[in-house]
């Protein structure tokens, strides 16, 4: 793999981490990490959303110190961000979920930690985060068990319950690219041998899609995360939510949060951008869970566009696979502080002396 350097210029902005992982990154790595399904009208419609959502600054607040704190299903962090759960993080650098676990526990943000990740969990939890621990569910109700069994003495803090993965989305890019994963890149958390399909590769198929529709579950129902709720005793999170009829329906099972997300614009294409429901998920839900937004996040801004439509926090992903990419978890760490000064910085232009204050702004074009 190609050493991943910085560069000497330091970045001033999230996406400024996107070129230099391009420039670094194999062309069907790149692909993988960037690309959405189908067309990527969703993918591009998550910023576009973004963009369109306008927050109406508060003047003369006498606001000159900003604190970011907040609490994330019940426990305290330093800002409202959790670094989203990504598989295979070795793909773009050796530091891996490692690396990338250190920097969101330096950052004192929570880490969620993929089923799907090339380092076992209870490596992941070792790295210095509070690490919450993502759910895919599995075919075998008997590796289900057995993964959450391990979540939980490994000492995750919470559980996310990914539910908007039936079948893995067509992905042109990677089917373009026949993506398959090296052999030093496999997945930790499943037993050995399991996904061999993921690094068979052939012309015209990604083997990471072949991998998922033979691993996962696609029939999961609600009586599931029922029986989740009963059989785990952490937070739980439900991430992939976009109709208000469903977070009501998971806050009724148990969640302590939803997660808006069309998961990066990789799943439904055609679903709305994320960020255009969070208003109708927030007065559906009430007060009986919080709310959490993913889904093209890129910097401080939005991040306060989000606590402003109602949500509690976001959830940030490429970004950070990038900066893991471009520089290991030195980068990671560089780009969560920026994360956090474009935060500060966006909070007090608004009049706001703390993420809640946020909630009480009015935004403009949010739909």
């Amino acid at each position: 793999m190609t050493e991943h350097l910085l560069t000497d210029v330091p970045a001033v902005s999230l996406d400024d981490y996107a070129e230099r992982a391009r420039a670094v990154l194999a062309p069907d790595v790149w692909d993988y990490v960037d690309g959405g399904s189908a067309a990527e009208v969703t993918l591009a419609a998550n910023r576009a959303a973004l963009d369109r959502v306008a927050v109406l600054p508060r003047v003369l607040r006498g606001v000159d110190r900003v604190d970011l704190s907040a609490r994330l299903v019940g426990r305290p962090y330093a800002m409202p961000v959790g670094v989203a759960p990504m598989a295979y993080q070795r793909l773009v650098h050796p530091d891996g979920e490692l690396g990338l676990a250190a920097a969101a526990g330096a950052a004192g943000v929570p880490y969620l930690a993929s089923t799907l990740g090339s380092t076992p969990i209870e490596q992941v939890t070792g790295a210095g985060a509070e690490v919450w621990f993502q759910l895919y569910w599995l075919r075998e109700r008997a590796l289900v068990r057995d993964l959450l069994d391990r979540v939980v003495a490994a000492g995750c803090r919470a559980l996310v319950v990914t539910v908007d993965v039936p079948v893995l989305g067509r992905r042109p890019r990677d089917l373009r690219n026949a993506f398959r994963l090296p052999a030093d890149v496999v997945a930790a958390n499943l037993p050995d041998g399991r996904d061999a399909l993921a690094h068979a590769g052939a012309p015209g198929v990604s083997a990471i899609a072949a991998h998922t529709e033979e691993a996962f579950a696609p029939a999961l129902r609600w009586a599931d995360l029922a029986w989740l709720r009963e059989y785990v005793d952490l937070p739980l999170v439900v991430k992939g939510v976009l109709d208000p009829r469903d977070a009501v329906e998971a806050a009724r099972v148990g969640a302590d949060a939803v997660v808006v997300s069309n998961h990066g614009g990789r799943q439904l294409d055609g679903a709305p951008a994320s960020v255009t429901m969070v208003p109708e998920v927030v007065n559906a839900v009430g007060d009986r869970c919080q709310v959490l937004l993913d889904s093209g996040i890129r910097g401080g801004t939005d991040v306060l566009r989000a606590l402003a439509l109602g949500a509690a926090g976001v959830l940030v992903g490429r970004p950070l696979l990038w900066a893991l990419a471009a520089g290991g978890r030195p980068a990671a760490q560089d780009a969560l502080g920026l994360l956090a000064a474009e935060l500060r910085d966006a909070l007090t232009l608004a009049g706001c002396a703390d993420p809640a204050a946020a909630r009480e702004l009015r935004t403009v074009g949010a739909g």
